[in-house]
């Protein structure tokens, strides 16, 4: 009998903006390239043999490799990219799940009479993909996303993995700890001070053990995922959790009046997109990124949703008023923020005395000037002068 398969498939471009760049230039393919000169974006698979990473330093990155070629991002380039591939997606099955511009979940269970088996189907997409689009992607198979996702990883570059329901353990049990979603360097070094540094240990150890060293959430879930139990489905215009934005500062030092302009355009863009989605927010989020790359976060829940730049905005300057002699203390590499808690802007009650509509006419105004004119035809005066920051392609929010 064959062993089943399947029936999810996580689909996973390589290296996406460098290989749209090797795609679009013969002369750097086989070469390392590094997209973003002051900030690594993307970074090649030759890039990344030297230790370049996303998000590092350029300089950093130019000194791990000094031969690599850097080029400009290309934003509208990769949209178009992501639009093929993600056509691509949806002709191979109504079941897609994106999770961002070059990634995505497929659900291929009801497709085995005229698809083939989920590895067939894999094998077709990537195909597909390299001929519509030139692009490399790596696929893994698998009974769950979280497998899915692992082995995807497993198989980069350019690959295909297939883990068949009688071997995900024997698969899984044998990798590192931080193969586990939810595991990162502090996760991981607590395991380690335990002496557990595979799957498989952490599989063996007892629950409570793991809810008393990493708290009940976190314990559950990754002894959950240990033993491959994931019971999320494929799903089908999922909307976004929460909508951000962030920009990396480089190692100089920022006046906390150059951190406000930061903010301001931060807030400003992201404010944008939520109104554009026609969308609401309670919970406004900053996260900072010091110069020894620890990371925090600090948030303020509103008393009601709101789309209006204004509230989100004040409610960013007192967090980052809060954090600036932490700042001060540690500098900072990198500002973003975040809108969460979100719902539909209609279905909720309006609160005496029914100003929430009034508060955001004028941001509803200066949205409908950029949308027939431009995002420059008009702006914020703290922001006159100041060059756009890049915005990263992304999936509708």
């Amino acid at each position: 009998m064959t062993v089943p398969e399947g029936p999810i498939l996580h689909a996973d471009l390589d290296s996406f903006y460098a290989s749209v760049e090797q795609r679009d230039d013969p002369a750097l393919k086989g070469r390392p390239v590094i997209v973003g000169g002051g900030v690594v974006l993307a970074a090649s698979y030759e890039a990344k043999a030297y230790g370049v990473r996303t998000a590092m330093g350029g300089a950093q990155a130019r000194r791990l490799c000094p031969h690599a070629v850097v080029v400009p991002p290309r934003m509208s380039a990769y949209s178009a990219a992501s639009k093929v591939v993600f056509d691509v997606f949806h002709d191979t099955t109504p079941w897609v799940e994106g999770l961002s511009i070059d990634e995505a979940f497929l659900d291929v269970g009801g497709l085995t009479r005229i698809g083939g088996r989920p590895r067939d189907i894999a094998e077709r997409l990537r195909a597909t993909v390299a001929e519509r689009a030139g692009l490399p992607i790596t696929v893994g198979v698998a009974r769950t996303k979280f497998l899915a996702k692992v082995a995807s990883r497993v198989a980069k570059p350019d690959g295909l993995l297939v883990v068949p329901h009688d071997a995900e353990l024997e698969f899984l049990h044998p990798l590192p700890v931080g193969a586990l979603w939810g595991v990162g360097k502090v996760t991981t070094e607590k395991l380690r001070a335990r002496g557990i540094t595979t799957v498989g240990q952490l599989a063996a150890s007892e629950p409570v053990d793991l809810v008393s060293m990493l708290g009940r959430a976190a314990g559950g879930h990754l002894h959950d995922l240990a033993h491959n139990r994931d019971p999320r489905r494929v799903e089908v215009g999922r909307r976004r959790r929460s909508i951000g934005a962030q920009r990396a500062l480089g190692r100089g030092r920022r006046t906390p009046a150059e951190l406000d302009v930061v903010l301001v355009a931060l807030i400003d863009r992201i404010a944008r997109r939520l109104r554009a989605a026609r969308r609401v927010c309670r919970t406004v989020t900053i996260r900072l990124r010091f110069a020894d790359f620890t990371r925090v976060t600090r948030s303020h829940t509103l008393a009601d949703p709101t789309a209006g730049t204004g509230v989100l905005l004040a409610a960013a300057r007192e967090l980052l008023v809060a954090a600036l002699p932490m700042i001060a203390d540690r500098g900072l590499t990198l500002l973003g923020a975040a809108l969460s808690n979100l719902a539909d802007e209609d279905p909720f009650q309006l609160a005496l005395p029914f100003e929430r509509r009034r508060a955001t006419q004028l941001d509803t105004a200066l949205d409908a000037v950029r949308d027939r004119f431009g995002k420059a035809a008009v702006t914020r005066a703290i922001l006159l002068g100041r060059p756009d920051d890049l915005e990263v392609p992304m999936l509708p929010d």
